[in-house]
């Protein structure tokens, strides 16, 4: 990446990769921090305003029909303690601990790295968790404590997810109701990255995160014991 770019350049980039718009969320400008060199803006709240502006073709990222089912019967929440892959250890444990009780906000985790391929060749990735409260089934975009990427990407991920998924079938796969509605929301680590971005309240980031109903949650611990709140 070049030391900085001017708003055009960055709104450049954004057309060129709105025709594959399942991808665009993993672009790597999507995660560029610090301003345009012309007009002192984030490079987000321009990449934010591009997608606020072309909000019908992110409307319009393709389904995803899995054949298998949504639910794998052999998630267990077991993982190596050796292992290094700590977004989905947060994963698993926070299933784990939603089995004895409820968190706030999200209610109780009823899976982990949901799959969303049907077929090898599929490019789409794994929804982290998911959970239900009040006839609301979550998709929840997690993002390790120490995590660098934008709440952009968090959020266009979350979001790109739920676009992707069969959610009649989701719903049957795990025998839930039909009519529950499916939100996407960023499930990030209170003080981390992307919750400083929040606090900052970034316009366009938010008039996004609104337009797409995507409502942030925060991750903390106490006492080992994980903890989440809405702000």
């Amino acid at each position: 990446m070049k030391v900085g770019y001017t708003r055009s350049e960055i709104i450049e980039k954004c057309k060129k990769a709105i025709g594959d718009v399942a991808n665009f969320y993993k672009q790597d400008f999507i995660n560029y921090r610090g301003k345009t060199e012309d007009t002192d803006e984030y490079y987000t709240e321009v990449i934010a305003e591009f997608v606020c502006e072309n909000i019908d073709d992110f409307m319009k990222i393709p389904m995803i029909t899995r054949i298998k089912s949504y639910r794998v019967e052999t998630h267990s929440g077991e993982f190596a303690e050796s292992s290094n892959r700590l977004e989905e250890i947060t994963a698993m444990k926070m299933y784990l601990q939603s089995k004895a009780d409820e968190f706030d906000f999200i209610g109780k985790i009823i899976d982990y790295q949901t799959p969303l391929k049907n077929e090898k060749g599929d490019e789409a990735g794994k929804i982290d968790l998911l959970s239900t409260k009040n006839n609301v089934l979550y998709i929840l975009e997690l993002k390790k404590e120490d995590s660098k990427e934008t709440m952009l990407r968090c959020v266009l991920e979350g979001f790109t997810y739920m676009k992707t998924v069969d959610v009649k079938k989701l719903l049957s796969d795990f025998k839930l109701p039909i009519h529950m509605k499916v939100k996407s929301s960023p499930f990030v680590f209170k003080n981390g990255e992307q919750h400083k971005e929040m606090r900052e309240q970034r316009r366009w980031l938010c008039r996004l995160m609104d337009l797409l109903d995507s409502t942030p949650y925060y991750i903390s611990v106490e006492d080992e014991k994980y903890i989440v709140t809405g702000d």
